[in-house]
């Protein structure tokens, strides 16, 4: 059997439809189907159970599938040796970014990277924290950067940098006039979150120690976007908190609605995350250092206590 034979059959495992994943690889259905059939002959088995709908891995089907990701991934794994023995960085490299990172740290780092790399074609697709790991687990992103840990037995995690949580309070609010806020002053109630799939609205719920929140108010809102929140809250109708890198583009009037948090500041910890095969680790190693290059003049808070971003189960 062949490594485009066992690519073939990853994506049938993937894609549950023999026309569909034979879309994905650029080939025929009839030329994709006939490669798998070989590949079941030479060994004796039935890899797919090809009378349900969707089709389904037989039991063996599930033994081979998970060893052909591994022989995959270490024939991948030839050229990567091979590009640093060259000391050659480059080639595509496809990268997840989560919503509430995206925006601010992509800006002070992407420019110095591709200068820096000009051979490497970064692939970014801004992608939720569940994205990002069925894509990761599947070989779709090399590397992701998101809010950790994640306690993903299969991926791996370099923490980048510890952002702080900020409130964001409107003027004649309760506590506007502290200067430290404690995290007993929060009303989780009042508080105007992101919508559901957002991991920093998880780790403010994780925050205040709560999973749940009061729906008897005279409205309830959940949004993707910080700027509608922070509108909201010059209204009147809440207030809210902000990761530390985005309250730094505020206008200046707005910085004076800021409020940090006593010590340790409760902060979310971002981290480059990728698969522990390690694939394309020297470019991975390249994203690293740029990014911690620039960041260490943006944000040096280390007396923080890491708030999870998982949701409470």
């Amino acid at each position: 059997m062949t490594i485009t034979q066992l690519q073939y059959v990853l994506a049938v495992a993937e894609h549950k439809n023999f026309t569909l994943a034979a879309e994905k690889c650029f080939v025929t259905q009839p030329t994709l189907s006939m490669q798998i059939q070989k590949v079941e002959e030479e060994l004796g088995v039935l890899i797919f159970d090809r009378s349900k709908k969707p089709i389904q891995l037989t039991d063996i089907g599930q033994k081979i599938v998970t060893q052909a990701k591994n022989i995959v991934n270490e024939s991948t794994r030839i050229k990567d040796i091979v590009d640093q023995q060259k000391g050659f960085v480059g080639g595509e490299f496809r990268i997840g970014i989560i919503p509430t990172i995206m925006p601010t740290l992509l800006p002070m780092f992407l420019n110095n990277f591709i200068k820096k790399y000009p051979k490497v074609k970064l692939v970014i697709e801004e992608l939720n924290t569940e994205e990002i790991i069925t894509r990761l687990k599947n070989g779709h992103l090399d590397a992701a950067i998101a809010a950790t840990p994640l306690q993903e037995e299969k991926l791996k995690e370099i923490v980048l940098y510890y952002e702080p949580f900020v409130a964001y309070i409107p003027e004649g609010h309760a506590v506007a006039q502290k200067k430290e806020l404690e995290i007993s002053d929060l009303n989780i109630d009042e508080i105007l979150l992101l919508q559901d799939g957002h991991c920093f609205r998880d780790g403010i719920l994780n925050l205040c120690k709560r999973s749940d929140l009061n729906e008897n108010g005279h409205f309830t809102i959940a949004s993707g976007s910080f700027e509608t929140l922070i509108k909201l809250a010059d209204e009147g109708l809440g207030t809210t908190l902000l990761p530390y890198l985005h309250t730094l583009d505020l206008k200046e009037s707005d910085k004076k609605k800021l409020h940090h948090f006593e010590d340790p500041k409760p902060s979310r910890e971002v981290s480059l995350v990728f698969p522990k095969t390690e694939l394309k680790i020297h470019i991975i190693e390249a994203l690293r250092s740029t990014i911690a290059g620039v960041i260490k003049g943006a944000i040096v808070f280390q007396n923080v206590e890491i708030i999870s971003p998982l949701p409470k189960k």
